[in-house]
């Protein structure tokens, strides 16, 4: 006797459903699956779930961390709201800074400009055309001084955009601090101090990777005993995305660096448990709002698990990865920059979504340009709209339990985990970043996205469908010629008003303690106060590790 259709199971039902609409109505593509290639399956049920679901996801607060790691989260205190910034002068990027803070942001984030970013003064040839482009050029204590004008640093927090030359501009950041009064234990921050991301995907490294190393965990142990309360870097996946990594990329290649750090540091003496409380990681917001959502509790829950089981770190603290998003500058488009403000609410949200400690959204017009002032508003007000209007800070991760996010946060935690064995036998992340097997991961992912976006695949609303015939972008913000010229007679003047043996004495001894295992922070810390420059200073650590020139 046939089952009658009401009497069919609810799923078999679906199915035949299914087969009927679909013969009418073809789905749009044969197979869907995410930027990571994970195959998006039609419907998501109970069936996907782990058995062990509620022990696997954990509670917020509490290991692993998988739904955030605070109890209350956004029920008590909003993530911190910075806007990138950074442009032409110290005068001038000071200005917009104290314009953003008296906008509701929350936390500042210093965006450096290139010649800062590799170590060179801003009258060095190789310096000529870039001073103050993207980013604030600084170059002695001077500028860092105007730069935080009126800023006090005891009640704002500071992220700094820096890795090769790190130790200085941090050194920097605390001789304003002394001089404002506030005393280093009190500094909060974050400095980004990865080094590895930038032989892997930027580019802005000075020195080889031991040294480079080296550098980061002298930081390490200073900080420790002297800014408690500053986080000593920011692991950083955003670049590695902005090469074109995938999701699944961009979370496994940065958890691998940062157990290259945790390495390097205990390998220098230091107990895991007193410094990596204070580590940071920084992660890169796409458009594909779930896998992103997935892919920030996924990486809390590898990093939570590998803390504690692998290098048998005891404090809790050293278990919650804390980090900072930004929404995704590869995706920005110049078409129609307007439409850039929907991604970037949308790539805002998942990072809410995930759990986001602070977070940075882009301006609609940096695909053109640096961001001008209107355009900066807006994004700051995304973010504004999303913690007061929307509701979705009201209860902790609110997709937990969707099969859907449940299902993409495990295969992106295995995924991720297949790419850390892999790097495991190459000896770790420095040895397959010398070996540029990282790179060529990247480079085959990003040539993978290109050909889908060529084809029409991939569809990018403004570029390779729904375009306009003709578009006029006004308003941009272009950074004044004339800055260079001021900023390398600024230099000049600090150069010739200084006690010019104080500045050879303490980079003599800076020279010392490179030549040998003494920690360098406080010889830098020393020379930044007598006004030695950043190219200097720089200059000086080249002589004695030398130059990274890539493979």
């Amino acid at each position: 006797m046939n089952r009658s259709s009401s009497d069919q199971h609810p799923k078999q039902k679906w199915e035949k459903d299914v087969e009927k609409t679909t013969e009418r109505f073809p789905e749009r593509k044969e197979a869907f699956h995410t930027s990571s290639e994970i195959p998006v399956e039609r419907l998501y049920t109970p069936e996907q779930m782990n058995e062990d679901y509620i022990e696997e996801i954990g509670f917020p607060g509490q290991y692993p961390y998988t739904r955030g790691i605070q109890p209350t989260m956004y029920r008590s205190r909003y993530w911190t709201m910075r806007q990138y910034a950074g442009f032409g002068s110290a005068e001038e990027t000071n200005e917009r800074f104290r314009y953003l803070l008296k906008q509701g942001q929350t936390g500042l984030s210093v965006a450096f400009d290139l010649p800062t970013q590799i170590g060179y003064d801003s009258d060095d040839p190789m310096a000529d055309g870039e001073v103050g482009k993207v980013g604030v050029a600084i170059d002695s204590l001077k500028d860092m001084e105007q730069l935080f004008d009126q800023i006090p640093l005891d009640q704002v927090s500071t992220s700094m955009t820096i890795n090769a030359p790190a130790s200085i501009l941090l050194a920097m950041y605390i001789a304003v601090g002394e001089k404002q009064g506030v005393a280093p234990e009190k500094l909060t921050g974050t400095i980004q101090n990865d080094i590895l991301k930038e032989y892997i995907a930027r580019g802005t490294y000075i020195y080889p990777p031991k040294p480079s190393m080296r550098l980061i965990t002298d930081i390490f142990g200073y900080c420790q005993e002297h800014l408690p309360k500053f986080n000593t870097i920011s692991i950083s996946g955003y670049h590695i995305r902005e090469a074109g990594s995938t999701a699944v990329q961009e979370v496994a290649f940065t958890i691998a660096n940062g157990m290259a750090y945790v390495d390097a540091a205990i390998e220098a003496g230091l107990e895991v448990d007193q410094f990596a409380p204070r580590l940071a990681f920084f992660f890169n917001a796409h458009n594909q709002f779930f896998e992103e959502a997935a892919k920030f509790r996924a990486a809390r829950r590898m990093w939570a698990k590998i803390m504690k089981e692998h290098y048998g770190a005891e404090n809790p603290k050293s278990w919650k990865l804390r980090f900072h998003t930004q929404t995704g500058g590869s995706t920005l488009t110049a078409q129609q920059p307007d439409n850039n403000i929907v991604r970037v609410t949308l790539q805002a949200l998942a990072a809410v979504m995930g759990g986001t400690q602070s977070l940075h959204t882009n301006s609609r017009d940096e695909a053109l340009a640096l961001p001008t002032e209107d355009s900066a508003r807006i994004a700051l007000r995304t973010q504004q709209i999303i913690a007061n209007e929307s509701g979705v800070a009201d209860t902790i991760d609110p997709l937990a339990g969707s099969y859907f996010v449940e299902s993409l946060t495990d295969q992106i935690e295995k995924e991720a985990n297949a790419y850390l064995e892999r790097i495991k036998e190459f000896g770790g992340a420095v040895q397959a970043v010398e070996e540029g097997y990282m790179q060529r991961e990247i480079h085959k992912a990003a040539y993978d996205a290109q050909k889908r976006i060529e084809s029409n695949e991939d569809i990018v609303v403004g570029m390779n469908e729904f375009k306009l015939e003709e578009e006029i972008h006004a308003d941009l913000l272009r950074v004044d010629e004339a800055l260079e010229q001021a900023q390398i007679k600024k230099t000049q003047e600090i150069r010739s008003s200084r006690d010019q043996e104080s500045v050879e004495q303490c980079l003599k001894t800076l020279r010392e303690a490179a030549k040998g295992s003494e920690n360098v922070m406080p010889h830098i810390v020393a020379a930044v106060k007598v006004y030695a420059t950043v190219g200097e200073i720089a200059n000086v650590l080249r002589e004695e590790f030398g130059e990274y020139t890539g493979m």
